[in-house]
């Protein structure tokens, strides 16, 4: 499993690289080692990885625990069908989805994420992002996630913007109408 540690660092790496003028600092390679071993512990952690000729991409997550707990700290009331689907055990919580950059990064990046959603039997996965890291918001947008507000974790008092990816027909339109942006902007938009 070592070497798998290794290889996921290095596309985090890879997957992550600042654009010249981005003043947005990502997490270093040894912060998201200490992120990855934190998550392998908890019950029900997975990884999807995506291989051709090398590591193209990964998935990696959690059960969400069905008491709600993911979703402490939530700015104002939980939209309804998101709780319902915590509560049911059917919300997966992301770690991250590393994707090499490529021209079929978003096909890549929706095929790793659902076939965790699915491999879990989850209709919802859930992820948060630091509002500063305006290119994971893009790309998470650009993959189909939507924003549905912000949630302030009380160890470091830490704001995130909470992101949902429904998946299949039935889950998106019980989502419609949640999708708010600070500023208003195009949900589906980077």
């Amino acid at each position: 499993m070592e070497d798998l540690r290794e290889d996921l660092a290095d596309l985090y790496v890879e997957s992550r690289a600042t654009a010249p003028g981005d003043p947005y600092r990502r997490p270093s390679r040894q912060d998201f080692l200490n992120r990855l071993t934190t998550y392998m512990r908890r019950p029900g952690f997975a990884v999807v990885i995506a291989e051709m000729d090398g590591l193209m991409g990964c998935a990696f997550g959690f059960p969400v625990r069905g008491d709600g707990s993911w979703w402490f700290g939530f700015d104002g009331a939980l939209p309804r069908s998101i709780d319902q689907l915590t509560v049911s055990g059917r919300a997966f919580a992301f770690g991250d989805i590393l994707i090499r950059p490529h021209p079929q990064d978003r096909g890549l990046a929706r095929r790793v994420q659902e076939r965790l959603l699915t491999g879990h039997q989850a209709s919802l996965g859930a992820t948060l992002v630091d509002p500063a890291d305006r290119p994971a918001l893009a790309a998470l947008r650009s993959w189909g996630w939507l924003d549905i507000g912000e949630l302030r974790r009380p160890a470091g008092a830490t704001t995130f913007r909470a992101l949902v990816l429904p998946l299949g027909e039935r889950t998106t339109a019980r989502l419609e109408g949640l999708v708010t942006m600070p500023g208003g902007g195009d949900p589906g938009g980077p």
